[in-house]
C-alpha cells in the first residue's frame, strides 16, 4: 500500500492515478479480510475500488488526462498541511489498544452486549445479521447516502457540460 500511495503522489497522468487509487482501495479491502472484517472489506471493495473508480473515470472523461503543473508555489503549503494532518492522525491513534487485544474496550463492553442481548433486542438469531441490520443501520445508511450524493454530483457535472454544448450549437446555428 505504501508503494501504491507513493506512486499516486508521483504520477501526473490522472488516468493512472485513478486506477492506482482503485488498486489502493482493493488492497485495503484485502487487509480488512485478513483482519476478519469481511463486511468492511466488502464495502471498501464495492465503494472504494468499484463505485469510486467508476465515478472518477466518468469525471476524468470530462477533463484532461494530465495534471496541471502548479507554477505559483502552492505545493509547499499543501505538503505541510498534509504532513501536519497525518501527524495529528498518528498522534490520535497512539493510545489505541493493539490489534486483537482482548482487554480492548470493544471486547469488554460492546461485543458481550451484542452476543448476549441481540436476540432479545432485535429478534434475529444470527448475531452478524442483527448487528449489520440494526446496530450499524445508520452507518450503512450514511455510506449509501455518500455514494448517492457522489453519483448525483457526477450526473450534475455531466448534465451541465451537455447543456453548454447544446447552447453553443444553437448559437452557431443562429449565426449561420
Amino acid at each position: 500500500m505504501l508503494v501504491t500511495a507513493f506512486a499516486i503522489i508521483r504520477i501526473r497522468n490522472l488516468f493512472s492515478v485513478v486506477i492506482l487509487t482503485g488498486l489502493f482501495s482493493l488492497l485495503s479491502a484485502a487487509i480488512y479480510v485478513l483482519m476478519d472484517a469481511v463486511d468492511v472489506a466488502f464495502t471498501e471493495a464495492a465503494v472504494g475500488a468499484g463505485v469510486s473508480t467508476v465515478l472518477m473515470l466518468g469525471t476524468l472523461a470530462l477533463t484532461t488526462n494530465e495534471e496541471k503543473i502548479n507554477s505559483k508555489g502552492r505545493t509547499v503549503p499543501a505538503a505541510i498541511l498534509s504532513i501536519v494532518t497525518g501527524s495529528v492522525l498518528i498522534y490520535g491513534n497512539l493510545d489505541m489498544p493493539s490489534y486483537g487485544d482482548e482487554n480492548a474496550p470493544a471486547h469488554l463492553h460492546v461485543v458481550p452486549r451484542y452476543l448476549n442481548n441481540s436476540l432479545d433486542e432485535v429478534g434475529i438469531p444470527n448475531v452478524v445479521t442483527s448487528v449489520l441490520a440494526t446496530y450499524r443501520g445508520y452507518d450503512t445508511l450514511g455510506e449509501a447516502f455518500v455514494v448517492f450524493t457522489a453519483a448525483l454530483g457526477v450526473l450534475a457535472i455531466i448534465g451541465r457540460r451537455r447543456r453548454r454544448r447544446k447552447k453553443a450549437d444553437i448559437e452557431l446555428e443562429a449565426k449561420a
